[in-house]
């Protein structure tokens, strides 16, 4: 990737070197799942939607580690890879949103809150900066040479909570998540001075799944 844009990570310190962690990224573009898996500063198990893994990509995302997500159907399977990664101490990415869009974290889906909840690990927040021209579809790539910023926030924890855990309770956390996600965000592009891309041309919104990834799983 860096033969083709510059990237740069920032903060990388801020991600526990140890533990269960769980990076929680704004999504903008199409290569923000690779940029991720990537770049970051331990490996790290990313929820991918399922249609990503036909074909030979399949095999690359599989022997990486990364985890096959359903997006419109509960998915167990993929919170028990999750917990597992965790209570083993790894990392595991997710992209909040559920979809490419402008990366501002307008739509919250409670996944990430909801593994945070469980096992009590660290959410680190990640800001994704340059993955998309200003304007450009969901499948654009930024021009060459443009630079791609990388911004690790300030982890954010809650106590972990014991079974059995309740919608609402999942839905306040989830909340309180997101108010940090965004205070770091904006923190991101202040210390940047860069802008996100903005919104998806009309018609170039991918579905936007109400994702069931916590759905009928509270007594994971």
């Amino acid at each position: 990737m860096r033969r083709r844009w510059p990237v740069t990570v920032h903060h990388a310190e801020r991600v526990p070197a140890t533990g269960g962690v769980i990076l929680a990224a704004n999504h903008v573009g199409v290569i923000d799942g690779p940029l991720l898996a990537t770049f970051s500063p331990r490996p790290v198990h990313a929820l991918t939607k399922h249609e990503m893994f036909a074909g030979r990509l399949g095999g690359l995302l599989r022997a990486t580690g990364q985890v096959p997500l359903d997006r419109f159907h509960a998915d167990p399977g993929a919170i028990r890879t999750c917990l597992r990664v965790l209570r083993g101490g790894g990392v595991v990415g997710i992209f909040p949103e559920g979809t490419r869009g402008s990366g501002e974290l307008r739509r919250f889906h409670h996944g990430a809150a909801y593994l945070a909840l469980v096992t009590g690990a660290p959410v680190v927040p990640v800001t994704l900066i340059g993955t998309r021209p200003p304007g450009g579809g969901s499948n654009a790539l930024p021009a060459r040479g443009e630079a791609i910023d990388l911004v690790l926030g300030q982890p954010w924890q809650t106590p972990q909570q014991p079974w059995p855990r309740t919608r609402e309770q999942v839905a306040a956390t989830s909340v309180l998540l997101r108010g940090h996600l965004l205070s770091e965000l904006g923190s991101a592009l202040s210390q940047t001075r860069r802008s996100l891309p903005g919104p998806l041309p009309a018609g170039q919104s991918e579905d936007d799944p109400d994702t069931g990834l916590v759905e009928n799983a509270r007594e994971l």
